[in-house]
């Protein structure tokens, strides 16, 4: 009788034990699933819990405590960040005004009688004053491009007509610049859903770092998949300075009056429509990519 009872015994333990831990193991799952929602999604719900385990619940109860946190520390950051970008537009706006005037200023000494000197002065400040003018208007698109806020107004764009007309607004200066472009395209058209605008400012942002690292050439390829490849001999370039060439206000040497911001703006435009950009640097040769997947029609 006594080994029967002491077997019952061990059974309802082991019982009990089983499903305490199938309740623990069921509030571990709620736990995750909903950590990874929270994590990644802006919401204040806290963790909830169906089981009444004060373990389980504890926990809970330390997780939302510092969710509580991050949410906070969060929107700290992202007002920090909008009032920086305000900042910059703003700062961007007041010195294009004093900047055009200076410059027209400049243009008007220009023209009256001066000096070997005074002219050789008048030069290097007209060259400083365009420098700052270009940065400043970079900053101004480089903050607008970041921000995000407003949604790209997504089009059918037509990139075998849109590859053509860029290379050809640019050609002017590709030419002055010493680069003989080439344009390969395939022959069915290739149709994507984008911004038109925003496209334009990315193709020309390419297309202004072609005439900064160009050796005399340029290779302009539209695949039938959406990948816009932009090549060219690139002798005073190396592989780690590629690699850097998205950072923000990164310039080498050989970059003619670079800010430092036209990949960047053109890497952040690419993203918010749907696209990719890279850069790779081989045999001499810079080879930037520009790629949108297929998008369903409109």
């Amino acid at each position: 009788m006594l080994p029967w009872l002491l077997c019952g015994t061990l059974f309802v333990i082991a019982l009990a034990l089983f499903f305490r831990l199938r309740l623990l193991q069921k509030a571990l799952d709620e736990i995750a699933a909903q950590l990874g929602d929270r994590l990644s999604s802006d919401t204040n719900n806290p963790i909830f819990l169906s089981t009444r385990d004060h373990h389980a619940r504890k926990l809970a109860a330390a997780l939302n405590v510092q969710l509580k946190e991050l949410r906070r520390q969060r929107q700290r950051y992202e007002n920090g960040d909008r009032e920086l970008k305000e900042a910059v537009i703003n700062v961007s706006h007041d010195l294009r005004t004093p900047l055009t005037a200076m410059c027209g200023y400049l243009e008007l000494l220009e023209r009256g009688d001066k000096t070997s000197d005074q002219a050789r002065y008048l030069a290097l400040i007209a060259d400083r004053a365009e420098a700052m003018r270009q940065l400043t208007d970079e900053l101004l698109r480089y903050s607008v491009a970041a921000g995000g806020e407003e949604k790209p107004a997504l089009e059918p764009v037509d990139l075998n007509a849109a590859v053509e007309e860029a290379v050809a607004s640019f050609y002017g200066a590709l030419v002055e610049g010493g680069v003989t472009p080439t344009v390969s395209l395939p022959k069915s058209r290739v149709v994507r859903s984008l911004d038109r605008a925003a496209l334009f400012r990315v193709l020309g942002n390419l297309l202004n770092n072609a005439l900064k690292y160009s050796g005399g050439d340029l290779d302009v390829l539209l695949t039938s998949d959406g990948a816009i490849t932009l090549s060219n001999a690139a002798p005073g370039l190396d592989e780690v300075q590629v690699g850097r060439l998205f950072d923000r206000f990164y310039t080498v040497e050989s970059g003619r009056s670079s800010t430092g911001l036209g990949l960047s703006i053109a890497r952040s435009l690419t993203e918010r429509m749907g696209g990719g950009i890279s850069a790779r640097y081989e045999a001499g040769r810079l080879a930037v990519t520009l790629y949108f997947p297929e998008t369903p029609a409109l």
